[in-house]
């Protein structure tokens, strides 16, 4: 499928800038947000363009660092060149590159790869996900029916604040681990069977477009925290979940 080609051709691509660029020193600079920003994200995403412009001229393309060309188009190419560059200046391979590509609304490809390390989620719509690495690993949730023995992940406890802070205590309290930090990568284990639940509530489109079809091609769901389909003009607030069954019990707690 020639879509997917040109959308793991890009992850090539992305992947060829930044491997020299982990644990090298590489300084950042803060963005408006005050999320840090690399020579590697602005480079990779160049790379990334300018391998789909080439495919799919006609496609738009939206990006993190450059914004948006050709908005006209219903295909458009969403991507995130270092998913947790926090983790990346900091030299742990918890970062990840996104590539999704949405029809309308609707994220129909998605793929998750870690570029050092060498794993890669790759998702399509009617599609079972695939995953290759060198550890070892089946993509597939498993399954967890009882909250209570759920392994529970999240970027950071910092992004909960207000209300959502009370919710988040609520849903630590319920399961069985709570593990920090991971970003795209934590939904990766999700898709893998090793993760039951994420949660963030901080994400853009970049953030979570390429997460869906991964993770639900495993056999998970992704929602809003209403239990609806994420959403580009959505609040951020993200849940996963490998078990179905899970999905009802999180959302009663994170609408309580």
């Amino acid at each position: 499928m020639a879509l997917l080609r040109g959308a793991e051709a890009a992850a090539d691509v992305a992947g060829a800038v930044i491997r020299p660029f982990f644990r090298a020193g590489v300084t950042s600079d803060l963005k408006s947000d005050a999320s840090p920003v690399t020579i590697a994200d602005r480079t990779a995403e160049q790379a990334m363009r300018a391998v789909l412009s080439e495919r799919f001229p006609g496609h738009g393309i939206l990006g993190e660092e450059f914004g948006l060309q050709n908005p006209g188009s219903e295909l458009r190419w969403v991507l995130d060149p270092i998913d947790g560059t926090r983790a990346f200046i900091t030299g742990r391979p918890s970062f990840g590159t996104l590539i999704a590509l949405m029809d309308g609304d609707t994220p129909i490809i998605g793929i998750i790869d870690q570029p050092v390390t060498g794993e890669r989620w790759v998702g399509a719509r009617g599609m079972a996900t695939r995953f290759r690495g060198p550890f070892g690993g089946t993509a597939g949730t498993r399954p967890c029916p009882a909250i209570a023995r759920a392994e529970l992940g999240a970027t950071t406890p910092d992004m909960f604040v207000g209300p959502d802070a009370t919710k988040w205590a609520r849903l630590t309290g319920s399961v069985g681990r709570t593990y920090y930090g991971g970003d795209c990568y934590t939904y990766g284990l999700v898709a893998l069977g090793q993760i039951d639940i994420c949660v963030d509530a901080t994400m853009k489109i970049w953030d979570w477009a390429a997460l869906v079809p991964v993770v639900e091609g495993a056999g998970g769901r992704v929602t809003d925290w209403n239990g609806q389909p994420m959403h580009p003009d959505g609040d951020g607030r993200t849940l996963a979940v490998g078990d179905p069954a899970l999905l009802p019990q999180v959302l009663d707690i994170l609408a309580s």
